[in-house]
């Protein structure tokens, strides 16, 4: 899923937030079992029944905020769509800005505030379109 954003400090920077999954999260089968809820630049995220101990299932799920490089970028990552499978390029950022201080995470086994990746996006390529 996805969130956008145009009220907040951090909008200005990052229009939109991902929520993100890989490895066995990512399979259409699995995928489309996810309830996920974002707000206030959270993710909460629920499945039934967990396919893998707790603590890998958190690995596999992450709230990416994302920041277009430029434009061009800006108006793709709009398009991408729940189900969607995307190879993203860039990088992970820190924002300094007045009296803001955001921090891209730099582990994935984190959880909580402050776990999300603040990911400057220089690339997009749509691998698939929703499979969920």
């Amino acid at each position: 899923g996805s969130k956008m954003y145009q009220d907040d400090e951090q909008a200005k920077f990052s229009p939109i937030d991902y929520a993100v999954s890989w490895g066995l999260f990512a399979k259409p089968e699995i995928a489309r079992k996810i309830s996920v809820n974002q707000y206030d630049r959270y993710l909460n995220w629920k499945i039934d029944k967990l396919p893998v101990p707790a603590n890998q299932a958190m690995q596999m799920v992450s709230n990416m905020h994302i920041i277009p490089a430029n434009p061009e970028i800006a108006q793709q990552i709009k398009q991408v769509k729940r189900g969607d499978l995307v190879q993203l390029k860039g990088e992970l950022v820190e924002i300094r800005d007045k009296d803001l201080v955001w921090r891209s995470s730099l582990t994935p086994t984190d959880t909580g505030d402050g776990a999300c990746e603040l990911f400057r996006v220089n690339s997009i390529q749509w691998i698939e379109k929703q499979k969920i």
